[in-house]
């Protein structure tokens, strides 16, 4: 096995276990031995025998690949230029409901869709995706190809939502096709679990806390807890959502989850933006942060699609404080790390309306550590002996990055993926000056063109309020004449 020996790079973020945070390093070396790190530290010297390959290091960060737990990278590319500034006004500015539903690609699509996230997740560091998404026949194919570690996460649920005029959700439950289609996710997870390329592993993802009876969630989590895997669903994610909750229990979505006993180490809300002491909540209680922190959930924070529709989670440092693991997703298109963790940096103080609510080091955190955390995984996040080789290259001399004085808030803040130039994950170059060699963009692009062009022509059967079409919901920026 050849030893690559990253040298001299200018900067390595490196994990020191003792302090249990990351630490930057000068002028020092990053080793792998096939997928896993032997070496963080200055001066790797090469054992008698031992083939190296040497990689320049002069002028460049290296850092832990980041970890993204919270996506639908199967479906949301096709909502680029269509779901940007819409939401339902009947149903608090929410697209859920009204909006998402009636742009929705067939299965030609979804490989295409799905390479053409994953290149952006690449070229924007991510070497550890959760992807959240209906089952479509070549997810695992397309994942284990684009050499990314991949969570596939089946989402399932019990009903199905709709509503008929815009401001009134209704449901419609069928139980059995909720245990056949948990069944039918579990499948593929283990399948996932058992690949032969050993990046694949699986999460237990009942859809939404109200598209679920309390049988399949807590099934749900009992089945996560039985194959040693995480558990997400959406809950706190809309205002409809949280009335829905409180007008069928008379509790918060939050609180139900944790009567059903589900919150817990492992447990993933995504979002969980609509707590019961948020403004637009105006609940009578205030437990829900508490719960969140006791219990040891992870909230996964994805800010941009809510920013889309003026929505926001107050805030992200308020949560941290309150002991929350937080890790972050991006959720929707485009599917770029850097952005997102630039837009949660500025997002919390905007909302806390205090420059100092969050740092730096905790968002990056919660990109690494605070996702492997949720993850239940001790072997990426890190650049530490015996993790796995998930590492990042930035080019310090791409002129976004000057000057870098402190690399990683020149990264987050300015230069964002453009000087991100070499990414291994489990050992393997997937990404080289800027370009991901696993991929063929191109084509995925294409692909997404055209199926967004074929959504477009069903648009009007799907709508069952007014039968309207792509333009009437979400008119071009300017005529087209």
């Amino acid at each position: 096995m050849t030893i690559t020996v990253i040298k001299n790079a200018e900067f390595v973020v490196g994990w020191d276990a003792a302090a249990a945070q990351h630490v930057y390093l000068n002028d020092a070396d990053v080793a792998f031995d096939g997928n896993v790190i032997v070496h963080v530290g200055p001066g790797y010297v090469s054992k008698a025998g031992e083939r190296v390959e040497e990689v320049d290091g002069r002028g460049k960060l290296v850092m832990p690949g980041l970890i993204n737990i919270h996506s639908h990278p199967a479906s949301e590319p096709l909502n680029k230029g269509y779901t940007d500034e819409v939401g339902s006004p009947g149903l608090y500015n929410s697209g859920l409901y009204e909006v998402m539903p009636l742009m929705r690609g067939d299965a030609e699509a979804a490989p295409h869709c799905l390479n053409q996230a994953l290149g952006e997740l690449l070229l924007s560091g991510v070497t550890t995706l959760v992807d959240m998404s209906g089952t479509h026949e070549t997810w695992i194919d397309v994942m284990a190809a684009s050499g990314i570690r991949g969570c596939i996460a089946p989402l399932f649920k019990s009903a199905k939502w709709y509503t008929r005029n815009g401001h009134l959700v209704e449901y419609d439950w069928d139980e059995k096709a909720g245990e056949r289609s948990m069944e039918a996710a579990l499948q593929l997870v283990d399948k996932a679990c058992s690949h032969s390329s050993g990046r694949l592993f699986g999460m237990v993802t009942p859809a939404q806390v109200d598209t679920c009876t309390p049988e399949l969630i807590k099934a749900s989590r009992q089945e996560a807890e039985r194959r040693n895997l995480s558990w997400q669903i959406h809950a706190a994610q809309s205002v409809p959502e949280f009335h829905e909750m409180t007008r069928r229990h008379g509790v918060t979505p939050i609180q139900w989850l944790h009567s059903l006993g589900v919150l817990k180490p492992r447990s993933i809300v995504g979002h969980g933006i609509f707590l019961d002491d948020h403004p637009r909540a105006a609940w009578h209680t205030k437990t829900d942060l508490s719960i969140l922190a006791d219990t040891g959930s992870t909230v996964a924070h994805c800010p941009t699609i809510f920013m889309r529709r003026g929505m926001a989670l107050r805030d992200f440092g308020r949560y941290r404080r309150a002991g929350v693991n937080m890790g972050i997703g991006t959720d929707s298109y485009p599917h770029n790390m850097t952005d997102e963790m630039r837009h949660v940096a500025y997002l919390a103080r905007l909302m806390a309306d205090d420059p100092r609510t969050t740092t730096t080091t905790e968002i990056f955190n919660a990109a690494t550590i605070g996702g492997a955390t949720a993850l239940g995984r001790d072997d990426i996040g890190r650049l530490a002996v015996g993790a796995k080789a998930d590492v990042v290259l930035v080019d310090l001399k791409h002129p976004m990055m000057s000057p870098y004085r402190d690399p990683v808030r020149s990264l987050i803040y300015a230069a964002g993926e453009r000087a991100i130039d070499t990414v291994y994950v489990d050992g393997a170059k997937v990404v080289e000056n800027g370009e991901v060699l696993t991929i063929d963009r191109a084509a995925a692009a294409a692909g997404v063109q055209e199926a967004q062009q074929r959504a477009i022509e069903k648009f009007p059967g799907l709508d069952l309020v007014a039968n309207r079409s792509i333009a009437d919901v979400a008119p071009l920026t300017f005529p087209l004449n």
